[in-house]
């Protein structure tokens, strides 16, 4: 299978780019706005071709290099940069995903596109739980701008243009590297700073606040399946997923990090409450009925302490790299 990663230096794109370069199977173009790497120690590297490339003025140098069977759509701006840079997070989130489908539909039309949203698409009022069905009504312009290419990817799919599916992801933790622009970003950084004997400041004084999360094995078990899950189980004007997670407050986190990094870990944890932030946080939902995507096919972890465990072994065998 021929398979574009769009954002493919980012954190996500590697992991993924790394799944499918152990699959002779795959040939895979990795491509964001600097050269990506290609994930060391792949057992078939020759099967990737990196491109540095803005989408936004030369989409076509990327989707014209091979015949496509599958594209994921990672690169944009993450929560609080876009809230903090207005031009920039339309200009990356919105701008380059409506030229790159448009180059799509012109070149490969059908192709599978498998667009990542987020649960920032939600905001208040919510229900106690959240199903694919609730409206988005997001409070943040990283959440409408999702929402945007969702509607983007419903209706180019409606009309043939190509074959798309949205996945709405929970928050992933653990993620190794350093801290990134997303006001969920803390979330990876008070288990991972620690465990690099490193402070790490929780936004939010509140231990009883909870996130919506999956690690990131589930995550990329669940992007692969995305490759052959039957599109048509989905109404071609309704392709959004809120893929499963679990429900964890931040004591739960810090409750992980004591059992498997050892009580002092805990004295690296500081909190210290930033209203700007708080406004985005208090705005997602923590609870969700994942019946459609259970129902798929798609995963869930079984509990966080797994991913923090899963997190501390790969530490044995990785260097700390850029987010």
């Amino acid at each position: 299978m021929h398979v574009l990663i769009t954002g493919a230096a980012g954190f996500i794109g590697q992991l993924l780019a790394r799944e499918l370069l152990n699959d002779i199977s795959h040939t895979v173009i990795l491509a964001d706005i600097v050269r990506p790497p290609i994930p060391p120690g792949v057992v078939h590297p020759e099967n990737a071709i990196s491109v540095e490339v803005d989408l936004c003025t030369s989409a076509a140098e990327i989707v014209r290099k091979i015949a496509l069977d599958a594209v994921f759509i990672f690169h944009g701006i993450m929560s609080s940069g876009a809230e903090a840079d207005f031009e920039l997070g339309m200009r990356a989130n919105v701008d380059a995903t409506r030229i790159l489908l448009d180059e799509l539909r012109a070149t490969w039309p059908g192709v599978r596109v498998i667009y990542a949203s987020s649960l920032a698409v939600y905001g208040r009022p919510l229900p106690g739980v959240v199903d694919d069905t609730v409206i988005p009504t997001p409070e943040s312009s990283y959440g409408a701008q999702k929402v945007i290419c969702e509607t983007l990817i419903n209706d180019y799919t409606r009309r043939g243009f190509i074959d798309g599916l949205t996945l709405r992801f929970p928050t992933v933790s653990v993620r190794p590297g350093r801290p990134t622009a997303a006001a969920s970003s803390f979330l990876s950084g008070m288990i991972r700073e620690p465990l690099h004997g490193e402070e790490c400041v929780v936004p939010i004084e509140d231990r009883s606040f909870a996130s919506w999360l999956c690690s990131p094995r589930t995550l990329v078990w669940n992007l692969v399946h995305s490759l052959t899950m039957p599109l048509s189980r989905l109404p071609r004007h309704i392709r959004q997923v809120n893929l499963p997670g679990i429900c964890v407050t931040v004591q739960n986190m810090m409750d992980a990090l004591e059992i498997v990094g050892g009580r002092e870990k805990l004295d690296l944890v500081k909190e210290k409450e930033e209203p700007a932030l708080l406004a985005i946080l208090r705005s997602w939902p923590t609870r969700f009925d994942n019946t459609q995507a259970t129902e798929l096919g798609y995963i869930r972890d079984s509990s966080f302490q797994e991913a923090v465990w899963d997190y501390k072994e790969s530490l044995k065998t990785t260097e700390r790299i850029p987010s």
